[in-house]
Formats: C-alpha cells, structure tokens, sequence
C-alpha cells in the first residue's frame, strides 16, 4: 500500500470475499460491517494519495475478539444477555488499533464472557478448526485463531488469562502472543492491578506479531501495571544470533500429563533450537502452588466481573466460577496471593540460569467439537474444565510473556503448538527466539485446505 501497489480498498474487499466464502464452514467472524469498513478503506485510501498514511497498520482489515467494546458495533461477549448491546465506546487496544490505521471490519467469536478454551456460546455457535471441521480450535480466542489461518485476517487481537492467546493459536497453527501484564494496558478495567488478564495480537507469524504489538504497546495513565516502554520498540529487526542461548527443556512440564502424540511433535523441535546454537538442557521448575492460587484468583476475578449477572441466563460453569467467588474468604485469598509471590520468585531464581523455557502450549490436541472441556489425559482424570489448561495457566501464574508458535502436527494432521516462555519483561526477546525459530522450520507456510482452496 506504501509502494501504491494495493489501495486498502482492493484488500479489504480481497478479506471479504475469502469471509464470504469460507466463514459460513468455520463460523469464526459472528459480526460483520462491510459498510462501515469501505468508508474507512475509502477514507485511508484518500489520505494514502495525499502521502498520508494514518500508520503502522494503515489499510488493515481486522476484527476485534467479542469481548472487546467496540464503538458503535455490537458486542455480546457470548452472552444472551448482551446479544443487542452496541457500546458507545471503545476499549483502549481498539482505540490503538484504529488509530494505526486498521479497518474494523466486525467481531471475532468467543466462549461466554471468555470463559473456557473452547469457543461456543448460545448467541452464535461454535467456531471450528479449519484443520478439522469436527474439531475444536479452542480458545477463548478461538474466532480470532480461525480467522487468521483461514486468510480472513491478517492479524487479530484477543485476550489470555488462562490460556486464551496461546491455546486457539496452537490449535490452529498460527501465532498467539501473551506479552507481560502491563505491555498492552487493558483499560477499562474492573481489575486493574491483576497480572493474570492481559490483551495481545495474534497472527499468521512471528513478524506480524511484533508489527501488531508495535502498534498497541505503550503505557496509558489509567493502567497502574503500565509497563514504561513505547510500542516503536517492537519496530526493531527481529534477527538474533541464538547461540549460546540458555534454554530449559520442560518436557515433563510440573508433573502433568501430556496426549503422547503432542509431546512428540514438540520434542522433536529440540533438535531445531540446538540446531540455532542454542544449548538446551532438561528442566522441570517449581510450580507448587499454582494450581490452587490460578483457581482461587478466576473465581475472585468472576466475581469481581460478574456477580451482578447472576439470576440471568449464564453458562453453568461461569455461575460456579461466580458462587466460588462469592464464598471465598479472606485467608483463602491472602493463601492464593502468597503462593502466587513465592511462585513468582521461585521461577525469577529459575530464569537465572536461563533465557528461556519451552514446553507444550496445551496438554492435548485439537478435540471433538461437540465436547465441552477434556476430562482425561493420558489415563489421568480432570477434576474441573479448566485443568487440561495447567500448561497455559500455570505460566500466567508467572507474569511472564509467553508465545505460542506452530510446531507441527500429529499424525492425524491437527496442529500442535509450542510455548516459549522468556524472563521478566523481556517480550522482545521472545519474539526474537520464536522468529529465528519460526525462520528454521518454515511451518507458519503451512495452510489449512480451506483456505487455500478456491
């Protein structure tokens, strides 16, 4: 579009075609404004004549996930309750991302109010994995993933708490990004000083990415975790020489378990990290505590958010998250806080002795679309819906940025993804490692079918 080689208006309407032909088969965009799109492509396209380009994302189609507000276009966060509500305003990573230069286009599907990493709700559906239509793509940025591995977006925002950047992305073999709380201010917010929720880009690769992220990092006055940092940060080339890079190998990751088939595609990489000069060693760090701090810090946070709801029509497992918020006591909390800080410090001692961590992004491949949540792993039973997620959650427990990236597929030919976690604050180093990594296996070329086909 710089070069005048392509005018926005010729790739919005390039994006709109491939949604008009493959979304009806994977359901992943749920709102759709063409309308208001076009006037906005017409308007970057003027400016474009005039040598003025609006920015980093100028002439971008994209869709925001349904849980972000967004002016003037609905956003029902999954929830009946919300099916007609069209906000008058827009959350701060909309604002950024408009203010860029991207084109709104709709909104991207989402579980009920995020919770779940399997994106199905009752106002629109499910969304399915475009690797496998009778599969799930996860979530709860599970439209978003869809939408960028089918070539319906070039890039997507969403959000992770326990999981929801990383899991669609492994699920669909593209790119999801969870920076460090604080890197991409979520404003407005009900929670403001928790690290565990944070918003962040997804893409088709590692570059992207770091272009998306360019463009909504920076501090905001309204964010207290606000990291000091500019966003032009992310602008820098992300070639790095790896070698000599210290890397913990988790690949028996806290105890848990793992489907066998996942943990062979994502050992077979090692070979790739040492062939970067990397020098990889078998880790397995501390993470005691997490699992009862991560599930006592949801239940407060849905309390928090959505107490008020209850009596409404809600999903049940959202109604439970509420009511263990609502009987949750002083010491329980004070508990959950203190296993988070010894945790926080344990892994900081940990990442002085490495740059990074790699393990599994999920603990299972793609599942059947019509189960709600995994009960079992390898001969292990899940006690709630959320803990075939420890792999994700455990590293939000953290603070750390993390990112998932395609790592390949099993033999049945789903997607399976693989984590890099880096120390505190280093979210450009992250991008580094996954884009020299990204750059040795070439598999973020790899396309669904249906998106390539027509």
């Amino acid at each position: 579009m710089r070069r005048k080689e392509l005018s926005a208006r010729e790739a919005l309407e390039a994006h709109l075609a491939q949604i008009a032909r493959v979304n009806p088969q994977v359901n992943a965009i749920v709102t759709l404004a063409p309308d208001q799109a076009r006037e906005r492509a017409l308007s970057a396209d003027e400016a474009a004549a005039r040598d003025e380009f609006l920015g980093s994302l100028h002439g971008l189609p994209i869709a925001h996930k349904d849980l972000a507000e967004t002016r003037g276009m609905r956003t029902t966060f999954g929830s009946p309750i919300f099916k007609d509500y069209v906000p008058d305003f827009s959350t701060l990573l909309v604002e950024r991302t408009q203010g860029a230069g991207a084109i709104t286009i709709g909104k991207t599907n989402t579980p009920e109010f995020g919770a779940g990493s399997q994106t199905f709700n009752p106002v629109f559906g499910a969304t399915r994995n475009p690797w496998d239509l009778s599969k799930t793509c996860g979530g709860s940025s599970g439209g978003a993933a869809v939408a960028l591995a089918c070539g319906m977006l070039p890039v997507a925002d969403g959000s992770d708490f326990g999981g929801s950047l990383r899991n669609p992305a492994s699920f669909c073999s593209v790119v999801g990004f969870r920076p460090s709380p604080g890197r991409v201010p979520s404003v407005p917010s009900r929670n403001a000083w928790s690290a565990l929720s944070v918003v962040g880009p997804m893409a088709r690769n590692v570059q992207d990415v770091a272009l998306f992220l360019s463009a909504i990092a920076g501090p905001d006055a309204r964010a207290p975790l606000s990291i000091h940092q500019p966003g032009s940060l992310f602008t820098k080339p992300l070639d790095r020489d790896c070698r000599g890079l210290r890397v913990a190998w988790c690949g028996k990751f806290a105890g848990l378990p793992f489907d066998p088939r996942v943990s062979e595609v994502v050992n077979a990489q090692r070979r790739t990290f040492e062939a970067l000069g990397c020098i990889t060693e078998d880790a397995d760090p501390d993470f005691s505590g997490a699992d009862e701090a991560f599930k006592t810090l949801r239940a407060l946070n849905f309390y928090q958010q959505y107490n008020s709801l209850l009596g409404q029509q809600l999903k049940r497992t959202v109604v439970d998250e509420i009511e263990r918020g609502a009987r949750l006591t002083g010491p329980e909390i004070a508990r959950a806080e203190t296993l988070r800080s010894q945790l926080f410090a344990r892994i900081g001692e940990f990442m002085t002795r490495y740059d990074f961590l790699v393990l599994p992004v999920v603990q299972v491949p793609p599942f059947d679309i019509e189960q709600e949540y995994v009960t079992e792993i390898a001969g292990q039973c899940m006690e709630s819906y959320v803990d075939w997620m420890r792999s994700c959650y455990f590293i939000s427990m953290t603070a750390l940025p993390a990112i998932s990236v395609p790592a390949g597929f099993t033999p049945e030919g789903l997607p399976v993804g693989l984590q890099i976690v880096g120390r505190h604050h280093d979210d450009f180093g992250i991008l580094q490692i996954a884009h020299a990594y990204e750059q040795a296996t070439g598999i973020s070329h790899h396309l669904p079918p249906l998106a390539r086909e027509g």
